[in-house]
């Protein structure tokens, strides 16, 4: 199949071309006409099956719609109402059809032949389905979709003042790059404060969440939300003894290099120790990197970066800013964090994210740029259900698109000095992500086998695995308050729990595709689009597979992709 940027929404073959998601009473009779249909042939299979990815494909996009408005303005009650109704009104309804469909399509007769990999994993998917239905779920899982969405409205509000002037937490974020240290070290205890201000808060969210999910895990005859959790997530393919093993492999050979980064940040600044509010910063008289000063500006300079990179590339960004898929630049009441989130009935998926100009904030637009190049990649694909691909998949084709898109940052910088330090700070990043990816996920490990942890006990076990992964050569002493709550500023452990390893496994897939762009450009870029059309139709060895990818946690494996960045890295210090 070959790819086109020139995306259309899926014809309607079954729903009215004017139906639109307004509530329950306009939905019902659609998945009552499903569950009641004859399916005597496989030709009505078939139908059926198309049916049904259609009606999936128009409620998913109504619901995607009301969460990205709501995340673009947390302060309008109008919007978060919408997102509530859905949550609230309209999924619990869906969630009893949805098994009933479920467990139509796996007792069919003619469900046996549907042949290929495509149907073998969508029916592995759909049994698990099966498995975790309990219809007294339903609700809980509804009030943890809504206090899940509180988070965003609490950190949008927050904000501090840098010399008279207020700014959102990722605006200030920018004076950490500056080159006078009582400022970033001002700004960064002030972020810290504002923080701190709605610790309780979120603590009580966090435990709220904590204490739902446990009830949800064990209504479904799990021991804890971890186990239940793998299930959920389709984690067919690894264990959590592999999470545990990913854990130490980073200590053992992340870690160091790590330690080694920060150690060489340190004697660049010509300082005695280096602080947390040290790393993002450059020698005095050095200016902090600013690639663009708009977000229009860094859709313009992304979709040409891109575009060098390979045609189809540029043409998917350039689809989206047409239809208006974009909101980059921060403001207050705009959620925290960034994001692509995909469309599945009309295809051009929606970029958020909280730009301000800085260097941090291309390599999130590239990111994002990555997963929608996937969205794209993957709509031709004939039901909704195979575009549903493993996260373990979609941040490979993030997180291999920062690093492809090194060799085009041309476009963002009008000389080589700046170049090549965005280039180290890429590949610096990419190293000191490991240590806090494995932080949070032994956490939550933690945090869902001892469900009935009180506030002091988790406080230390935070304390202690973070202190296991913070590098030796960063002083953090003093810091003891912030750093107890540090956790709080990872959404993903409110909104999208043990979503986050995910990102390790990604980083050493997106390392490997790096590592065959190097040798041959276009053969790389090649296995990445063989893999990312796939969507969710094989499974995670076979994706890997596709990608010219080992799918594995082992340590001399992880080992050999930290040699190679770190041989990158000292090309770039040592050019000759």
């Amino acid at each position: 199949m070959t790819p086109t940027a020139n995306i259309s929404s899926i014809p309607r073959t079954y729903l009215p071309n004017d139906f639109k998601v307004i509530d329950w009473e306009t939905i019902e009779p659609f998945f009552k006409e499903l569950t009641d249909r004859p399916l005597a042939t496989k030709v009505d299979l078939e139908t059926w099956l198309q049916d049904l990815s259609e009606v999936e494909a128009v409620i998913g996009e109504d619901a995607a719609w009301r969460q990205i408005r709501m995340t673009c303005d947390t302060e309008n009650k109008e919007l978060e109402d919408a997102f509530t109704f859905f949550v609230t009104e309209i999924q619990p309804k869906i969630q009893p059809y949805a098994d009933k469909l479920n467990r139509k399509l796996v007792d069919n007769e003619f469900t046996k032949t549907l042949e290929g990999d495509a149907y073998k994993v969508y029916l592995r998917s759909v049994k698990k389905s099966i498995e975790l239905f309990r219809e007294e779920n339903i609700p809980l899982q509804s009030q943890i979709a809504v206090l899940a969405q509180q988070y965003g409205v609490i950190s949008g509000k927050m904000s501090i003042e840098v010399d008279g002037q207020e700014y959102t937490l990722q605006q200030a974020a920018k004076f950490l790059e500056s080159p006078k240290r009582e400022l970033r070290e001002e700004v960064y205890r002030k972020i810290g404060d504002r923080r701190l201000q709605d610790k309780e808060q979120m603590n009580e969210l966090f435990s709220k969440l904590v204490r739902l999910r446990d009830t949800v895990a064990k209504n479904a005859g799990f021991a804890n939300y971890r186990d239940y959790k793998f299930v959920d997530l389709g984690r067919f393919d690894y264990t959590k003894e592999e999470c545990f093993q990913f854990h130490e492999a980073v200590k053992t050979h992340v870690r160091p290099l790590v330690d080694f980064i920060y150690d060489r940040k340190r004697q660049k600044l010509g300082l005695p120790t280096l602080r947390p509010w040290d790393t993002e910063a450059e020698p005095d008289g050095i200016k902090p990197l600013r690639p663009f000063a708009t977000g229009e500006e860094l859709v313009a300079k992304t979709i040409d970066c891109f575009t060098q990179m390979n045609p189809f590339f540029g043409e998917c960004l350039t689809k989206m800013k047409e239809m208006g898929r974009f909101d980059l630049d921060s403001r207050k009441g705009k959620a925290p964090g960034g994001y692509n989130c995909p469309l599945p009935e009309t295809g051009a998926p929606f970029i958020f994210m909280n730009a301000a100009g800085q260097m941090s904030d291309v390599t999130t637009m590239v990111h994002e740029g990555g997963h929608a190049i996937h969205s794209f990649l993957a709509h031709e694909l004939p039901l909704t259900a195979f575009k549903e691909y493993p996260m373990e998949i979609a941040e490979v084709a993030s997180m291999a698109m920062e690093l492809f898109s090194m060799d085009y940052w041309e476009v963002f910088f009008d000389n080589e000095e700046d170049l090549q330090r965005a280039k180290q700070h890429q590949l610096e990043r990419v190293l000191t992500i490991f240590p806090w990816i494995a932080t949070i996920d032994k956490f939550q490990h933690w945090i869902y086998e001892n469900p009935a942890h009180t506030l002091e006990e988790r406080e230390e076990n935070w304390r202690s695995i973070l202190n296991d992964y913070t590098s030796i050569t960063m002083d953090v002493s003093g810091l003891e308050e912030y750093r107890k709550y540090s956790w709080q500023r990872q959404l993903h452990l409110y909104e999208v729990p043990f979503y986050y390893i995910e990102y390790g496994i990604a980083q050493l897939g997106a390392i490997g595709l790096w590592m065959q762009f190097k040798k041959d450009k276009e053969k790389a870029i090649s296995n990445y689009m063989a893999a990312l059309q796939l969507g969710g139709t094989k499974t995670l060895p076979q994706l890997y597979e596709a990608a010219g990818l080992k799918f594995s946690f082992s340590p001399d494996y992880i080992s050999e992709l930290m040699l190679f960045v770190q041989g990158e890295m000292e090309k770039l210090t040592h050019p000759n």
